[in-house]
């Protein structure tokens, strides 16, 4: 098909009318370029002969109209080589390929095309590989225990924090199921063999009970069914939802009691003052009453508040040896004879005051006062909010607070962590929960456990500063 430039002389042919033409251009010239040089060259009884002269141009014909049309489609030919070559590439993902602008303009769309296409799927493959790469990142970083199995039970993908917990770090990739919980305990066995998932409780080598979350999925990829399983700590978390609930609770009740009290107060002086000629011990005594009251709820209102209130901790590196002699300043104890050598954030005045509420109970226990010990020592513990990665051991300090008291029950043991639980009379249940609270606020753990010869014994772990 024949279509006109802009300057209306030239005129530009398809591939194919150019094919065309030129087969029938090579063999009309090539038919009369051998007729003519048989007629010249060949004797003149031969020329008497039409059927040899026939032969020898149909034969002449052949070979030059083979060497014009291999001539005229060299450059064609080349062409298709190269866009076969492009799609060889296509076929081995190798989208790199370009083609050179061609000098037939239908060769020279195809290339452009092919060249936008490769374009287009280079920028589509970096997108999908950025997008995996980011994909897998956020899995890595994740501290939900994440494995995937092929049919046959074994894994063919885990994260970081799988690793962790099942191998210690160690690559996981290629084991079976049934290797893979090996070495967990019997409770943990039966949920992960199990057909459901949901939330269950599992008791910890302290004898706490851990609540989790396993969720498990199935799905067909490339003709093959997979299995997915999730699996999540959700002790903390519900911990904090409870704390928030009763922050949320003691804010509330305290807003409504200053609201009253405060009148109660002010109405307590102006009795004093209207009353103060009458000069009566009963009446004297009601408002002594009222006013130690008040004060005493006011007290009390405070204490829930700080509770509720609990500012995040102004980290400064602690001084072990200043920190102990100040403790030993309120209650007497075993100081520890060495002191951890890396370097350790804390609020120190928040530490304090967990430490002062721990002696406190030592000594109101009953124990004998030479029995009571602070001891630090470094270790490595698993810290769930570690941000870099919450299911691998961390550096940690052990703050241990011993006793040799009557202890706790199991049942105690279990709320005594719990705000408003309290074994005490007087107490407000408030002093080991605000202690817990602290001690997350750094990032760390507290945990209480009896002792094998009798006594308590409560763990603070705390993160050391990598160097």
């Amino acid at each position: 098909m024949a279509k006109a430039t802009s300057e209306g002389t030239a005129i530009k042919l398809s591939m194919r009318t150019k094919l065309i033409l030129g087969t029938i251009a090579s063999a009309q010239g090539a038919w009369l370029l051998s007729f003519l040089v048989i007629y010249a060259m060949a004797p003149k009884d031969a020329i008497a002969e039409p059927g040899l002269l026939y032969l020898l141009v149909s034969l002449f014909c052949l070979i030059a109209a083979w060497l014009f049309s291999f001539y005229s489609t060299k450059h064609l030919a080349a062409s298709l080589t190269a866009f076969e070559v492009g799609l060889l590439n296509f076929k081995d993902n190798d989208f790199s390929v370009t083609l050179p602008s061609q000098s037939d303009p239908q060769l020279n769309r195809l290339a452009d095309l092919f060249n936008e296409s490769a374009l287009s799927l280079r920028e589509q493959r970096q997108f999908i590989y950025q997008r995996e790469m980011l994909l897998d990142k956020v899995i890595q970083s994740s501290a939900n225990v994440m494995f995937l199995l092929d049919d046959s039970q074994k894994v063919i993908y885990a994260n970081d924090a799988a690793r962790h917990f099942f191998n210690n770090g160690v690559a996981i990739a290629g084991f079976s199921f049934e290797d893979l919980i090996a070495n967990l305990s019997e409770e943990f066995k039966s949920v992960l063999a199990g057909p459901k998932g949901g939330l269950f409780t599992i008791e910890n080598p302290a004898g706490e009970g851990e609540v989790w979350h396993l969720s498990r999925g199935r799905f067909l990829l490339n003709g093959q069914y997979h299995h997915l399983y999730l699996l999540k700590q959700m002790t903390q978390e519900l911990n904090r939802q409870e704390v928030a609930v009763w922050k949320k609770v003691i804010r509330i009740i305290s807003h409504e009691l200053n609201n009253s009290l405060a009148p109660i107060v002010s109405m307590v002086s102006s009795g004093r003052m209207l009353t103060k000629d009458l000069d009566n011990d009963k009446l004297a005594l009601i408002f002594d009453t009222i006013e130690d009251r008040a004060e005493h709820l006011s007290q009390f209102i405070f204490s829930y508040a700080r509770f509720a209130k609990l500012p995040r901790p102004n980290k400064t590196q602690v001084d072990w040896p200043k920190l102990m002699n100040q403790l030993a300043q309120h209650y007497r104890f075993n100081l520890p004879v060495d002191y951890p050598k890396e370097p350790c954030m804390v609020d120190v005045i928040q530490l304090e005051q967990v430490l002062l509420n721990l002696l406190k109970n030592a000594h109101e226990s009953g124990t004998d006062l030479d029995e009571i010990d602070i001891v630090l020592e470094q270790s490595q513990q698993i810290l769930r909010d570690n941000p870099t990665n919450p299911v691998a051991p961390s550096n940690v300090v052990l703050l241990k607070v011993r006793d040799r008291g009557p202890g706790m029950s199991s049942e105690v043991l279990q709320q005594a962590l719990l705000p408003f639980y309290s074994t005490k009379q007087t107490g407000t249940g408030l002093g080991l929960a605000l202690s817990k609270e602290i001690i997350e606020a750094h990032d760390g753990t507290m945990s209480l456990r009896n002792r094998d010869a009798g006594g308590l014994e409560v763990s603070l772990a705390l993160p050391l500063v990598d160097n």
